[in-house]
């Protein structure tokens, strides 16, 4: 059994060999080019991660901005309801004044 699967796999080599002879320049070509693909994708890859980088920050500061303009809107609202309760108590002291003078 063990002698039939040694003649397999060499008559396999043999077919192998004679089927699909490989130069050692085409080999030597193939490699080149794949190396250059990793290289090539390595460096997308770099860039991908700069640019993922930069949009992470952006996007930081944009939260940033965002917060202090929410800040601002909110101090704004303060002061615009301070305000409208002056305006109230005011006219309230004006309709009183008026009442008064028109009751005497």
């Amino acid at each position: 059994m063990k002698t039939a699967f040694v003649k397999t796999l060499t008559v396999a080599a043999a077919v192998a060999m004679m089927a699909g002879c490989v130069s050692t320049s085409d080999f030597d070509k193939h490699v080149a080019a794949n190396d250059a693909a990793i290289k090539a994708a390595a460096q997308d890859a770099a860039t991908a991660k700069s640019a993922a980088d930069a949009a992470s920050a952006s996007a930081a500061k944009a939260g940033n901005a965002a917060a202090a303009a929410q800040s601002t809107a909110d101090q704004a609202l303060q002061a615009s309801k301070a305000s409208q309760a002056c305006c109230d108590a005011t006219n309230e002291k004006i309709d009183r004044a008026f009442k008064k003078s028109m009751g005497k």
